[in-house]
């Protein structure tokens, strides 16, 4: 497997936990392995983590050496470091760095992207439109059904809305909507985690999921016409405060929740270190470790990259189930 890192922003813990994942990966000699990353920034932070594997500097992917022992690195123009704070350089260069990592499974060097955490305030003084990953990837593939898919050893979630206010959200909450996200995330379940059968939960949106009207009407009049069409491989929606207290989680192949935090919240309690977010509805994959930045602790070498690791191992383990998927059928 050829697997594609970015960077991320170089002034917060990506690089340095891309950098520990490649150590990682690159003992193991079974895939090859490719980042983009300028070369000062990649220097420094195998400095600091101590990492010492084959390295080889390319302009172009084309030119990289097919030796899996032998990490290849896109070189990015050179980045002005200042350590914990957003700059317009290192939103540049976090975009760049995708920017190459898509060209790559593009023109069939990478069969996978595994992204680094970038910061969406140096995205947005670069001049950069999107609001994060998951827009840009959807945008640049043309993929108008995606979601946001959160996977870990405890638990499997998406959202039916992403990165927007909550004030929006119910707005947001069409028949038309639900229904296409859910029918992706049935689909990703049975093409990328090779479930043949898959039992989806949904939240609701209010307190109570809607006390039967009483606390919204969101649950009445748009989600329970939904849950019809589905049958019984789709239930709720739940009160989503009882469903995480009475770790009703644990019996479904995946939940769906309403917004963001509503599922990030517990998801982040139970699986902060291995949480992956992933992409679905995408035609390439693309996974990211579950946390951001981390500012507060770049350039110090303590960053985990259990998160990381994880997201590499998942992109993995979708593309070889994908291509199970694509020879059954």
């Amino acid at each position: 497997m050829n697997l594609f890192f970015t960077c991320g922003d170089y002034n917060g813990i990506g690089p340095e936990v891309a950098v520990k994942t490649l150590s990682a990966f690159q003992k193991q000699k079974q895939h090859k392995l490719y980042i983009s990353i300028p070369q000062n920034v990649f220097e420094e932070v195998r400095t600091l983590t101590k990492k010492k594997f084959p390295v080889e500097y390319i302009a172009d992917v084309s030119k990289a050496n097919s030796d899996k022992r032998i990490v290849s690195v896109l070189l990015l123009p050179k980045g002005k470091i200042v350590l914990g704070k957003t700059t317009k350089q290192s939103g540049m260069t976090a975009f760049s760095s995708i920017q190459k990592a898509f060209d790559a499974v593009q023109r069939g060097f990478a069969d996978c992207i595994i992204t680094a955490p970038i910061s969406k305030e140096a995205f947005h003084k670069a001049g950069i439109k999107y609001p994060g990953h998951t827009e840009l990837f959807a945008d640049w593939t043309n993929a108008k059904d995606h979601l946001m898919f959160f996977h870990s050893a405890k638990m499997r979630a998406a959202l039916l809305t992403i990165h927007v206010p909550i004030a929006s959200v119910s707005d947001m909450l069409s028949e038309k909507l639900i229904t296409s996200k859910l029918r992706i995330v049935q689909d990703s379940l049975k093409k990328d985690f090779g479930v043949p059968s898959p039992n989806i939960a949904v939240l609701g949106l209010n307190p109570h999921a809607g006390e039967s009207g009483l606390l919204g009407r969101e649950e009445k009049d748009v989600f329970a016409s939904v849950m019809k069409k589905f049958g019984k491989s789709v239930s709720g929606p739940f009160p989503a405060d009882a469903f995480f207290g009475n770790h009703s989680y644990k019996k479904y192949d995946a939940l769906v929740g309403a917004y963001h935090d509503q599922v990030l919240i517990p998801f982040k309690m139970l699986s902060f270190e291995d949480g992956v977010n992933f992409t679905a509805g995408l035609p390439i994959v693309r996974t990211s470790p579950d946390h951001g930045t981390a500012f507060d602790i770049a350039g110090k070498g303590i960053a985990n990259p259990l998160s990381m690791i994880a997201a590499a191992n998942l992109a993995v383990i979708i593309c070889s189930n994908r291509k199970r998927y694509a020879k059954k059928n």
